[in-house]
Protein backbone atom coordinates (compact mmCIF):
# COMPACT_ATOMS: atom_id res chain seq x y z
CA UNK A 1 0.00 0.00 0.00
CA UNK A 2 1.54 2.93 -1.27
CA UNK A 3 1.67 6.31 1.58
CA UNK A 4 -0.81 9.15 0.28
CA UNK A 5 1.10 11.93 -1.19
CA UNK A 6 1.56 15.28 1.04
CA UNK A 7 -0.91 18.21 0.06
CA UNK A 8 0.25 20.49 -2.49
CA UNK A 9 2.86 23.41 -0.64
CA UNK A 10 0.36 26.08 -1.87
CA UNK A 11 -2.69 24.33 -0.34
CA UNK A 12 -0.67 23.63 2.94
CA UNK A 13 0.59 27.38 3.21
CA UNK A 14 -2.85 28.47 2.70
CA UNK A 15 -3.74 26.37 5.14
CA UNK A 16 -1.24 27.26 7.52
CA UNK A 17 -1.65 31.23 6.62
CA UNK A 18 -5.78 30.82 7.26
CA UNK A 19 -4.86 29.62 10.92
CA UNK A 20 -2.88 32.15 11.52
CA UNK A 21 -5.71 34.76 10.74
CA UNK A 22 -8.39 32.53 11.85
CA UNK A 23 -7.07 30.78 15.54
CA UNK A 24 -10.32 30.66 16.97
CA UNK A 25 -10.74 27.72 14.04
CA UNK A 26 -8.81 25.49 16.19
CA UNK A 27 -10.85 25.92 19.50
CA UNK A 28 -14.33 26.47 18.46
CA UNK A 29 -16.80 25.34 20.73
CA UNK A 30 -19.12 22.84 19.71
CA UNK A 31 -21.61 21.03 22.07
CA UNK A 32 -24.34 23.59 23.17
CA UNK A 33 -23.67 22.36 26.62
CA UNK A 34 -20.35 24.04 26.38
CA UNK A 35 -21.13 27.09 24.58
CA UNK A 36 -23.67 27.47 27.60
CA UNK A 37 -21.02 26.78 30.48
CA UNK A 38 -18.59 28.83 28.23
CA UNK A 39 -21.12 31.91 28.32
CA UNK A 40 -21.80 32.15 31.48
CA UNK A 41 -18.06 31.84 32.99
CA UNK A 42 -18.03 35.07 30.43
CA UNK A 43 -20.47 36.54 32.41
CA UNK A 44 -19.45 35.90 35.86
CA UNK A 45 -15.68 37.27 34.15
CA UNK A 46 -17.08 40.26 33.08
CA UNK A 47 -18.56 40.69 36.79
CA UNK A 48 -15.30 40.49 38.16
CA UNK A 49 -12.80 42.10 35.21
CA UNK A 50 -13.61 45.80 34.47
CA UNK A 51 -11.82 45.14 30.90
CA UNK A 52 -13.63 42.87 30.40
CA UNK A 53 -16.16 43.38 26.65
CA UNK A 54 -19.06 42.35 28.67
CA UNK A 55 -19.07 43.96 31.96
CA UNK A 56 -20.59 47.05 30.03
CA UNK A 57 -24.29 45.89 28.76
CA UNK A 58 -27.70 47.54 27.23
CA UNK A 59 -30.63 46.87 29.07
CA UNK A 60 -34.05 47.46 27.23
CA UNK A 61 -37.14 48.41 28.98
CA UNK A 62 -40.25 49.20 28.31
CA UNK A 63 -41.83 52.64 29.53
CA UNK A 64 -45.69 53.36 28.38
CA UNK A 65 -45.46 50.93 25.42
CA UNK A 66 -42.30 52.58 24.28
CA UNK A 67 -38.60 51.13 24.22
CA UNK A 68 -36.17 52.52 26.27
CA UNK A 69 -32.66 51.91 26.44
CA UNK A 70 -29.28 52.55 28.34
CA UNK A 71 -25.85 50.90 29.12
CA UNK A 72 -25.60 49.74 32.44
CA UNK A 73 -22.79 48.01 34.81
CA UNK A 74 -22.36 44.06 35.59
CA UNK A 75 -22.02 44.14 38.85
CA UNK A 76 -22.89 40.31 39.93
CA UNK A 77 -23.35 36.74 38.69
CA UNK A 78 -24.79 33.91 40.39
CA UNK A 79 -24.14 30.76 37.54
CA UNK A 80 -26.23 28.56 39.42
CA UNK A 81 -29.23 30.63 40.36
CA UNK A 82 -29.15 31.89 36.07
CA UNK A 83 -28.91 35.48 38.11
CA UNK A 84 -27.02 39.10 36.91
CA UNK A 85 -27.17 42.14 38.91
CA UNK A 86 -26.60 45.44 38.43
CA UNK A 87 -27.30 49.09 40.81
CA UNK A 88 -29.08 52.18 40.18
CA UNK A 89 -30.36 55.48 41.58
CA UNK A 90 -33.63 54.39 43.48
CA UNK A 91 -35.16 57.48 41.41
CA UNK A 92 -34.07 56.54 38.04
CA UNK A 93 -37.07 55.99 35.03
CA UNK A 94 -35.09 52.29 34.61
CA UNK A 95 -36.34 51.50 38.04
CA UNK A 96 -39.50 52.95 37.51
CA UNK A 97 -40.13 50.93 34.39
CA UNK A 98 -38.72 47.59 35.89
CA UNK A 99 -41.27 48.01 38.76
CA UNK A 100 -44.08 48.41 36.41
CA UNK A 101 -43.15 45.86 33.19
CA UNK A 102 -40.47 43.81 35.19
CA UNK A 103 -39.61 42.02 31.70
CA UNK A 104 -36.42 43.48 30.04
CA UNK A 105 -33.83 42.37 27.74
CA UNK A 106 -29.63 42.85 28.29
CA UNK A 107 -27.33 42.81 25.34
CA UNK A 108 -23.80 42.23 24.77
CA UNK A 109 -21.06 42.13 22.19
CA UNK A 110 -17.64 40.68 22.47
CA UNK A 111 -15.03 41.87 19.63
CA UNK A 112 -12.42 39.02 21.52
CA UNK A 113 -14.94 36.13 20.69
CA UNK A 114 -17.59 37.23 18.25
CA UNK A 115 -20.33 36.51 20.28
CA UNK A 116 -23.79 38.52 20.84
CA UNK A 117 -25.72 37.79 23.87
CA UNK A 118 -29.38 38.60 24.68
CA UNK A 119 -30.48 37.73 28.05
CA UNK A 120 -34.19 38.04 28.69
CA UNK A 121 -34.83 38.94 32.14
CA UNK A 122 -37.30 39.43 34.86
CA UNK A 123 -36.25 42.54 36.62
CA UNK A 124 -36.50 43.06 40.68
CA UNK A 125 -36.01 46.17 42.31
CA UNK A 126 -34.62 46.40 46.25
CA UNK A 127 -34.12 49.77 47.48
CA UNK A 128 -34.30 48.66 51.36
CA UNK A 129 -33.41 45.61 53.42
CA UNK A 130 -29.96 43.76 54.25
CA UNK A 131 -29.51 42.93 50.20
CA UNK A 132 -28.80 46.59 50.05
CA UNK A 133 -27.46 47.96 53.12
CA UNK A 134 -24.73 44.93 52.79
CA UNK A 135 -23.92 46.12 49.06
CA UNK A 136 -24.03 50.14 50.28
CA UNK A 137 -22.05 49.20 53.11
CA UNK A 138 -18.98 48.27 50.72
CA UNK A 139 -20.19 51.46 47.74
CA UNK A 140 -19.73 53.64 50.01
CA UNK A 141 -16.07 53.65 50.47
CA UNK A 142 -15.34 54.11 47.14
CA UNK A 143 -15.49 57.21 45.12
CA UNK A 144 -18.43 55.43 43.12
CA UNK A 145 -21.11 56.60 46.05
CA UNK A 146 -21.62 59.66 44.69
CA UNK A 147 -23.64 58.01 41.68
CA UNK A 148 -26.15 57.18 44.42
CA UNK A 149 -26.02 60.68 46.38
CA UNK A 150 -27.20 63.72 44.14
CA UNK A 151 -30.01 66.01 45.40
CA UNK A 152 -31.81 65.34 42.19
CA UNK A 153 -32.82 62.67 40.70
CA UNK A 154 -31.86 61.28 37.30
CA UNK A 155 -32.89 63.04 34.08
CA UNK A 156 -34.27 65.98 36.03
CA UNK A 157 -33.91 69.30 34.34
CA UNK A 158 -31.53 71.42 35.55
CA UNK A 159 -31.70 74.72 33.07
CA UNK A 160 -30.25 75.67 30.17
CA UNK A 161 -27.25 77.35 31.26
CA UNK A 162 -24.22 76.03 33.00
CA UNK A 163 -24.24 72.33 34.12
CA UNK A 164 -25.52 72.01 37.65
CA UNK A 165 -22.75 71.81 40.19
CA UNK A 166 -22.29 68.43 42.10
CA UNK A 167 -23.97 68.00 45.29
CA UNK A 168 -25.00 65.81 47.89
CA UNK A 169 -28.45 64.28 49.03
CA UNK A 170 -29.56 63.94 52.78
CA UNK A 171 -28.83 60.02 52.22
CA UNK A 172 -28.36 57.66 49.70
CA UNK A 173 -30.57 56.84 46.66
CA UNK A 174 -28.59 53.26 45.99
CA UNK A 175 -30.99 50.54 44.45
CA UNK A 176 -30.44 47.12 43.24
CA UNK A 177 -31.93 45.35 40.49
CA UNK A 178 -31.79 41.81 40.17
CA UNK A 179 -32.34 39.91 36.74
CA UNK A 180 -33.73 36.49 36.85
CA UNK A 181 -32.51 35.31 33.69
CA UNK A 182 -35.75 33.24 31.80
CA UNK A 183 -33.49 32.67 28.58
CA UNK A 184 -30.35 33.41 26.16
CA UNK A 185 -29.64 34.08 22.99
CA UNK A 186 -26.21 33.35 22.22
CA UNK A 187 -24.65 34.19 18.70
CA UNK A 188 -21.55 33.52 17.03
CA UNK A 189 -19.57 35.33 13.97
CA UNK A 190 -17.10 33.15 12.45
CA UNK A 191 -15.29 32.93 9.28
CA UNK A 192 -16.21 29.44 8.87
CA UNK A 193 -20.41 30.32 9.53
CA UNK A 194 -22.25 31.82 11.75
CA UNK A 195 -23.77 30.13 14.66
CA UNK A 196 -26.72 30.56 16.82
CA UNK A 197 -28.28 29.06 19.89
CA UNK A 198 -31.33 29.66 22.76
CA UNK A 199 -31.02 28.34 26.48
CA UNK A 200 -33.72 27.92 28.30
CA UNK A 201 -35.88 25.90 30.35
CA UNK A 202 -37.23 24.32 27.54
CA UNK A 203 -33.58 23.07 26.71
CA UNK A 204 -31.05 24.23 24.56
CA UNK A 205 -31.14 24.29 21.02
CA UNK A 206 -29.91 25.60 17.54
CA UNK A 207 -31.02 28.54 15.97
CA UNK A 208 -30.96 29.51 12.13
CA UNK A 209 -28.49 32.48 12.58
Amino acid sequence: MQDAEPPPLRSRLHSQLHSQLHPQLQSRLQSLASIEAALWRELEAAAADRGHEWRVAVLATVDAGLPEARCIVLREVDAVHRRVVFYSDARSPKVRQAAAAPAAVLVMWSRRLSWQLRLRVDLEVLAAGPEVASRWERLALTSAAQDYLAPLAPGSTAGDGEPPPPGRADGHHFAVLTGQVRSADWLELHPAGHRRAAFDDDGARWLVP
